[in-house]
Order: structure tokens, then sequence, then C-alpha cells
């Protein structure tokens, strides 16, 4: 991280299909080799397998996303010599990408036979809470609810 200036925030396209932001960033993660077209079949043959309906696709996207998004996580802080896990909120961007990374790490964990039905497979998981990413969100605030007493030590 330069410690001069901020980096600049790239600005994406919203994606073909549903207009949206989230949808567009969540194709980009997906992708492989820069193969966005395979990335984007995979996303939308997913949304497909779980409902038919293009507004229901999106909504069960939404949702899933926000079962799985942290509120809090543990950072790092080093204070005389000794290193605590001060719980912090996250903040609303790197909450999403978050959600969005853990939920793409546990769809390549599966064990379904393509990519598209493991994709499916954590969305639907997602949206029943359940599944690994969000029992990683469930981990994360354990483990900022365990470390609540050093939360003075924020900065």
């Amino acid at each position: 991280m330069s410690r001069r200036k901020q980096a600049k925030k790239r600005e994406i396209l919203p994606d073909a299909r549903y207009g949206d932001l989230v949808v567009a960033k969540f194709i980009n993660n997906v992708m492989y080799d820069g193969k966005k077209s395979v990335a984007e079949s995979i996303v939308y043959g997913a949304l497909e397998k779980l409902s038919p309906n293009k507004d229901e696709q999106l909504q069960i996207f939404k949702e899933a996303l926000a079962n799985v998004t942290p509120k809090v996580e543990v950072r790092s802080r080093r204070v005389g010599g000794a290193t605590y896990q001060v719980p912090v909120d996250v903040r609303a961007e790197r909450a999403v990408a978050l959600a969005i990374r853990w939920i793409i790490t546990f769809m390549r964990k599966r064990s379904e036979q393509t990519s598209i039905a493991k994709l499916a497979a954590e969305f639907s998981e997602a949206v029943k809470n359940r599944g690994g990413a969000f029992k990683k969100k469930e981990d994360t605030h354990k483990m900022a609810e365990a470390n609540k007493a050093f939360s003075h030590f924020k900065w």
C-alpha cells in the first residue's frame, strides 16, 4: 500500500443481464485468466438453475450475499510487545468483497460435478443460512465476540 496517496478506485460497468454492479464484481472475481464469458456463463447458469424468473434470480443473489456479509472482524494490533486481536466494524465495501470472496472460495471447494452446480449449491446454502461461506461469517463474528475485551485498543 502506497504511503503517498490513496489508490484510485476503478470504475466497473454493470453486468449485461441484471444491470447490477455487485453481480459484475462477482463475475470478475469468478473469472480465471481473463475469460469473462466463461465466468458469466457460470454465474448466470447457477442463478438460472435456482430460479427461472430473472427478478427472483437477482433476489436470491442479493439475499445470499447479505446472509454471508460480515458486520465485524478482528484485526491484529501490536501494543507494547503483545499482539491483540481487536474487533473492528467492517466497511461496507470490504464486507461485500469478503462475502464475494468467501462464496467463491467455498464454491470451488465443493464436490459437485460442474462449477455451475457448485455455485448454485453454495447460493442455496447461503440463502438458508448454511454452508461454508455462512460458517466463515459466523466464525468471524465469534472471534470478534471472544476478543471484545480488547476493543479499547481500536485505532
